[in-house]
């Protein structure tokens, strides 16, 4: 038998059926933990009140029911609970010790994060495919993109997003590991999970590489979007026409930049020796970027803007 078969077969006799979860968080910051932990709940509380405002916006505004916002409306509720994630674990790290979580609460963990950062993938394409279709066929854009069209898009990514998951967390619960398990982090993560365990991740590791090569298409396809996007506003003769027209993508490409740039930066960079510096840059990836969302597009959309001002001007007027 060769060894890695004997670490198997050990792990598996040695498997506990709920193995205890340590989620080290902010514990190794013992002097700037509180600060820290503040800090990230102020940002959380802003994204929350960001994003709360601007599916406000949408849902309440006639000018805003088109399908850009529709899909912005999409993109919101995602950056409302991917943080939550985190956040939920925030307060108790105020306190010194360990934090203590159930394998069952830990897998939980997995499905959502899995779950909505997949539905935000396809949510962005969807959203880039929106603004080809309205720059680079203005004429025919209410044909290729109608409201039924846009429903449908939505739900099939939420959908898709959840069976992923759901694939993910099945086996995941075939993982076996030795006693505790250390969680480098705020909440757990899929690939941590894998790394940890002591059983056969054969199946595990191809789901990942699977979903690795099916991301990099749809990462390939949005940006293609963007290259017809950009061939059709330099054709645009004036230059007032050019920046209007790049004016209604900017913010959409912006956000697409950091999401994928940030997520990038986390999952594809060495393994730091510094653990305790991996971990802030797993925090701050996953609180700012959806901190950074509401803040691009409030500050660089115009008709977003005008729809705050006027529910603004309606509520003083009311009062």
């Amino acid at each position: 038998m060769n060894p890695q078969s004997a670490t198997i077969n050990s792990c598996m006799n040695n498997q506990t059926s709920q193995p205890e979860v340590i989620l080290l968080g902010l514990s190794d910051f013992t002097y700037s933990r509180i600060p820290l932990v503040l800090f990230f709940l102020l940002i959380y509380f802003f994204t929350l009140a960001g994003n709360i405002l601007i599916i406000a916006l949408v849902v309440t505004d006639s000018h805003l029911q088109t399908p850009m916002y529709f899909f912005l409306g999409n993109l919101s509720v995602l950056d409302i609970a991917t943080p939550s994630l985190p956040a939920s674990h925030l307060p108790v790290n105020i306190f010194p010790g360990k934090k203590l979580i159930l394998y069952s609460t830990c897998v939980a963990q997995v499905f959502f994060f899995c779950w909505f950062i997949c539905t935000e993938v396809f949510i962005l394409a969807i959203m880039s495919y929106d603004r080809y279709a309205a720059i680079c066929h203005p004429l025919r854009y209410t044909t290729m993109i109608s409201i039924h069209l846009c429903i449908q898009l939505a739900i099939s990514a939420w959908i898709f997003g959840n069976l992923y998951s759901l694939l993910n967390v099945f086996y995941s619960l075939k993982l076996a590991f030795f006693g505790p398990i250390s969680i480098q982090g705020l909440f757990c993560e899929l690939y941590q999970l894998i790394q940890l365990s002591c059983s056969d991740t054969h199946l595990n590791n191809l789901l990942l590489s699977m979903s690795g090569i099916f991301g990099a298409i749809v990462i390939i396809l949005t940006l293609l979007s963007y290259v017809f996007i950009f061939k059709s506003i330099v054709r645009i003769k004036t230059e007032d026409g050019r920046l209007k027209a790049f004016s209604t993508c900017s913010s959409h490409l912006l956000v697409v930049i950091i999401f994928y740039g940030t997520g990038l930066f986390n999952y594809l960079r060495p393994s730091d020796k510094e653990v305790t510096a991996g971990r802030m840059i797993s925090i701050v990836y996953t609180l700012f970027t959806s901190f950074l969302n509401p803040i691009i597009y409030s500050l660089r959309n115009k008709e977003l803007q005008g729809s705050l001002h006027r529910t603004l001007v309606r509520v003083s007027l009311r009062t």
